[in-house]
């Protein structure tokens, strides 16, 4: 279902978006350097295709005969059309090969396979003017270009250019048309059979093309058979699972155009298409991604769009009813792995979507974002807070209990206490003291116990509230806010100065998996932060101190032996509630350690 999908989706963008995706023989590929020459062969300029992309260059996405795969020792045989990379096209040698005449058997396998879709060159003066180029071979205006070491090490494509011309030669009409016609021929060594796309009989492809995700080899599919004990019946390869040529070339594009513009966390790349134009389809990356730096609002508008489209009446439209998809792909060895697969109306989803956040809403501050992007939320729970230690396969599991309306999966509770606990006493390199209860850590800790609860007990909506709840009395919320408002008292005996560690550095990992074993402790030396309260400028604010220490406190009968780990999280957001609670615009103090 999933190829079908894609492959219906690759006919439908040729009907409403005629020219947005390649036509059939057509691929989209990264050309870095063009060769501009005139009729007769002669090399004009050395033109730089690139642009700036992050901190690199990359090549512009020109549209070109498609590639096939070229792998071992025989891959200097395989050329491209009138298009490759400069080994092939420019005859250029890697820096450390040692046949010197590898050169020449690459670029003679270009030209021969110039010479096959066009036996006669002069047909079109595109085509001409690069096989006279070839004939000629004068590198000399190439290898003095300033481009010449770049084009060298580059491992992307080079084309060719007719002076005068916009386009490239591989893009001139009479090429386009040439290739279409080797498309749609039917060769006597094809092997013909039913599709199982589309049902229909014709050649099927033995190899698909390279549909590769982040982090996969260039040559990953998403079809493949790489292995003898992976075939049966006697079928190689791709004929184990017979797709005619046409729905192959369909779903690949399809994959690949989608690709370019996925939701990329962790491992896992994620896809989204609708059976038919949809609003959802347009800004479902913007509203679980990263703000673009472009566009720094693009996550809260998408989000703030697709709440008002609910609330509009979108499950009863016709754009409601359409039905979407989503793929979560991630580099598995030669082949790609599906992480998850997910059909469901557009209305399904749009609510789903709106539930998860509205289960990730919590207090916050008004220099932060009203809605967290997925990788945000991910990345909170990772060592360091680096992308490439969010766990495997995590990414793709909470996108999935997203989608489904499921339970996030444990492992993701697991690791946002695990980080909390770790970074209890965190510090930047100035010494100023970090949050281990962060915005994104405690929005995710609430969705995760907000959701085990709704699906366990459908009557209750939502456990943990958005800002303090002094009506919650689960006994591990109690204790958060309990050992909030301890370490708030140390931190106003000690004022005006400004404390360098407080109980949380030394004793959160503690007070939060077995409270019996320090809360004692804990009041005690409170009890001594109080009585120096007393005595200074801020003695009001130890009754304040103490009435708050009363009223969390009346709801615990016994401190606990220890806390499980659902119950660590509802400390860690009742910690969280009650230290904002004390930062409200009212209140004077500054919010250091909110």
């Amino acid at each position: 279902m999933i190829l079908q999908a894609l492959q219906q989706y690759y006919e439908r963008k040729t009907v409403e978006s005629p020219g947005e995706l390649p036509p059939y023989g057509y691929e989209d590929q990264a050309i870095e350097f063009v060769i501009e020459i005139d009729k007769d062969g002669d090399v004009v300029q050395v033109a730089d295709n690139r642009f700036q992309d992050g901190s690199g260059l990359v090549g512009k996405l020109e549209r070109v005969p498609q590639p096939v795969d070229r792998t071992g020792q025989n891959a200097w045989k395989t050329a491209f059309l009138l298009w490759d990379h400069p080994r092939y096209a420019l005859g250029l040698r890697y820096k450390d090969e040692s046949d010197d005449k590898m050169g020449m058997r690459r670029i003679e396998s270009f030209r021969q396979r110039i010479r096959y879709s066009f036996p006669n060159t002069t047909v079109d003066e595109g085509v001409s003017a690069v096989w006279q180029f070839l004939e000629k071979m004068d590198l000399t205006k190439i290898g003095s270009s300033a481009l010449y070491d770049e084009i060298q090490k580059t491992q992307k494509g080079v084309a060719f250019r007719l002076s005068g011309d916009i386009v490239l030669v591989c893009q001139r009409p009479a090429v386009q048309g040439r290739v279409a016609e080797e498309f749609a021929v039917f060769d006597n060594a094809d092997i013909t059979g039913p599709c199982l796309i589309t049902g229909n009989i014709g050649p099927v492809v033995e190899l698909h093309r390279a549909t590769p995700v982040p982090k996969s080899k260039s040559t990953a599919k998403i079809v493949s058979y790489n292995e003898k004990a992976y075939e049966s019946y006697g079928k190689t390869q791709g004929l184990n699972a017979c797709v005619g040529r046409p729905a192959a070339f369909a779903y690949t594009t399809a994959l690949n155009h989608l690709l370019r513009r996925s939701l990329r966390v962790g491992d896992a790349a994620t896809i989204f298409w609708a059976t038919r134009h949809s609003d959802l389809e347009q800004h479902i990356v913007d509203i679980f991604g990263e703000p673009r730096k472009d566009n720094p609002d693009s996550n809260t508008r998408a989000v703030v769009a697709l709440y008002k489209s609910v609330d509009a009446g979108l499950l009863n439209t016709p754009e409601g009813n359409t039905r979407f998809y989503v793929l979560g792909l991630a580099p598995n060895a030669a082949r790609i792995a599906v992480r998850f697969w997910e059909v469901a109306t557009v209305a399904e989803l749009a609510v789903r979507i709106c539930q998860h956040f509205d289960d990730l809403a919590i207090v916050h501050r008004d220099s932060e974002p009203p809605h967290l992007s997925l990788f945000r939320l991910l990345v909170s729970t990772a060592t360091l807070g680096k992308a490439d230690n969010i766990p495997p396969n995590l990414a793709g599991n909470v996108m999935s209990s997203i989608l489904t309306g499921l339970p996030y999966p444990q492992p993701l509770l697991t690791a946002a206490v695990r980080r909390i606990r770790a970074e209890q006493s965190k510090k930047e390199k100035n010494g100023k003291r970090l949050p281990n209860v962060t915005y994104p850590r405690a929005a995710l800790i609430k969705a995760y116990i907000n959701r085990v609860t709704r699906h366990t007990n459908p009557d209750i909506k939502e456990e943990l509230k958005m800002s303090l709840d002094e009506s919650n009395t689960n006994v591990g919320y109690r204790l958060g806010r309990l050992f909030a408002v301890l370490e708030k008292i140390q931190e106003d005996s000690a004022r005006p100065a400004k404390i360098n560690a407080t109980i949380r550095d030394t004793s959160y990992s503690a007070a939060s998996a077995t409270p019996v074993s320090v809360f004692s402790r804990l009041i005690r030396l409170s009890n001594n932060h109080l009585s120096k309260l007393r005595k200074g400028e801020y003695a009001g604010m130890a009754v304040i101190r103490e009435k708050q220490i009363q009223a969390v406190i009346e709801g615990i009968s016994d401190f606990p032996a220890s806390l499980s780990l659902a119950d660590q999280g509802r400390f860690a957001i009742g910690y969280y509630h009650q230290r904002n609670s004390f930062f409200k615009k009212h209140d004077n103090d500054s919010p250091e350690g909110s």
